[in-house]
């Protein structure tokens, strides 16, 4: 069976980026833009869909109330994608208020009108952003991969203990773990 992927790339917007750049987050996500940067070349090249999905809140937002600070204002130029990251006039913008690329957004509709049966997800956070989107991929019944050297979290151990934990997981295949190079290699 071959397979018809999107790629969804997760928060890569300029106010995590620019609020925090000392921050081991934003480091490790910068190492990584390269190898996005490629994957959404051969995604376009194939005709497969790419899809940045962006924080964009509202600055009285519900996510607020914790110990979140506000960031990725809808409308601001810290809601966008940032200048690092390539793209094209068919690329798509995903706007969300919440974790998961799919909440309360047109997101599954966009990938089943592209005739998708897989996400492929890079960004960051590993473990709130990412895996929302995977497991919510899954349950709208879409294969996900997350590509682990493709995605960053808040701390090291936050990244290394989501990965561990789905590498394992009883949802193998519907989730898979890869490095970009073997996905690269296996699919592209």
């Amino acid at each position: 069976m071959t397979m018809k992927p999107a790629l969804i790339i997760v928060d890569m917007l300029k106010d995590a980026f620019n609020k925090h750049p000392d921050a081991f987050i934003t480091k490790e996500a910068m190492r990584f833009v390269p190898t996005i940067n490629r994957l959404s070349a051969m995604f376009r090249e194939k005709g497969f869909p790419v899809i940045f999905s962006c924080d964009s809140f509202l600055p009285n937002d519900f996510i607020f109330k914790g110990k979140m600070k506000l960031h990725s204002i809808r409308g601001t130029d810290g809601a966008t994608v940032i200048d690092e990251l390539e793209r094209k006039a068919s690329d798509i913008v995903s706007e969300k208020r919440r974790f998961s690329a799919f909440f309360k957004t047109d997101l599954d509709q966009t990938l089943r009108t592209f005739g998708c049966d897989t996400v492929v997800v890079a960004g960051i956070a590993t473990h709130i952003c990412v895996l929302t989107t995977v497991l919510d991929a899954v349950a709208l019944d879409f294969q996900a991969i997350l590509l682990k050297d493709c995605c960053a979290a808040h701390k090291p151990e936050y990244h290394g203990w989501t990965i561990q934990i789905y590498e394992k997981s009883p949802i193998y295949p519907l989730i898979k773990i890869m490095a970009s190079e073997a996905f690269i290699k296996e699919h592209l």
